[in-house]
C-alpha cells in the first residue's frame, strides 16, 4: 500500500460546504473521515458526495449504546457503502457481536473498529477520572482483544499502544492511529502522539491526521510534506 493510501484525513468541519471545499482542495487525498460534527449537519450527503469522488470513507461515529440500537446504527451505516465504522469497546461484548451480525448481510459491509481508548485521554486520565484501575497499555489490549473475540475487524489506538495490540491481535487486525503528528506540528488536543514514520514502523495500517494538513496554512503543501517524510 503507498503512503498516500494509508493516511486518513478528517473532515472535522462544520457545514458540507467546507467539507467539499476541504475536499477540492486536497483532490489527490484518497480517505476521507467524516466524524459527529460534520454527520450531525450534513448527513447522508456528504457520504455519497465523497462516494461520487471515488474517496475511502472512514465513518467515525463512535457508536455506544445498548446492543439493539448498536446493532440497528450499524446496520444503517452498512447500507452507505463506507469502509470503515467505529464503535466503542466499552459497549461490551453483547453489543460488538450484535454489531458483526447486523453488518453480515451488507452487500458491501464495513470494516468495524472498536475505539478503545480515546486519544484524548491519558494514564492520569484513566486512573482518576475513570476510575479504571489497570495501565492504560493494558486497559487498550484488553478492550482490543475483547473486540476481536467478538468478530469486530480492528481497533482505533493510540500509536503509543498500537506495537503492543499488533503483536497480540495478528497482522490481519486493523489498527488505526490517530493522535499522529509530525515533529513540526502542535499536538494539540492529543495526548498520546508519535511521528507518521514512527506510527506506521510501530504496526499501525492507517494515520488519522487533521489538524496538521487541514490547518496549515498551505494544505497541500502540509500534506506534501507528510508524504515525503514517510
Amino acid at each position: 500500500m503507498k503512503p498516500a493510501d494509508r493516511l486518513i484525513v478528517p473532515l472535522d468541519v462544520p457545514t458540507q460546504e467546507a467539507a467539499i471545499a476541504l475536499i477540492d482542495q486536497l483532490p489527490q487525498v484518497t480517505f476521507w473521515k467524516v466524524g459527529l460534527e460534520l454527520f450531525v449537519a450534513a448527513g447522508p450527503n456528504i457520504l455519497k458526495h465523497l462516494k461520487d469522488r471515488q474517496k475511502r470513507i472512514f465513518l467515525d461515529l463512535k457508536f455506544h449504546d445498548i446492543p439493539n440500537t448498536v446493532a440497528g446504527a450499524c446496520r444503517s451505516a452498512s447500507h452507505y457503502g463506507v469502509d470503515l465504522l467505529t464503535l466503542h469497546a466499552t459497549a461490551g461484548q453483547n453489543a460488538l457481536k450484535a454489531a458483526r451480525e447486523a453488518i453480515a448481510d451488507s452487500p458491501s459491509p464495513p470494516q468495524l473498529l472498536a475505539i478503545t481508548l480515546l486519544t484524548s485521554l491519558n494514564s492520569r486520565d484513566l486512573a482518576f477520572d475513570l476510575k479504571v484501575p489497570l495501565e492504560l497499555p493494558e486497559y487498550a489490549l484488553q478492550m482490543a482483544l475483547l473486540a476481536k473475540e467478538c468478530g469486530i475487524h480492528g481497533a482505533v489506538c493510540s500509536p503509543h499502544e498500537v506495537s503492543q495490540l499488533r503483536q497480540v491481535c495478528g497482522k490481519d487486525f486493523v489498527l488505526v492511529c490517530p493522535g499522529v503528528r509530525p515533529t513540526w506540528a502542535q499536538a494539540g488536543d492529543q495526548r498520546r502522539v508519535m511521528t507518521p514514520q514512527k506510527a506506521l514502523e510501530a504496526g499501525a495500517d492507517y494515520l488519522v491526521i487533521g489538524r496538521p494538513i487541514t490547518m496549515a496554512d498551505d494544505p497541500v503543501m502540509a500534506w506534501e510534506r507528510i508524504i515525503n517524510e514517510l
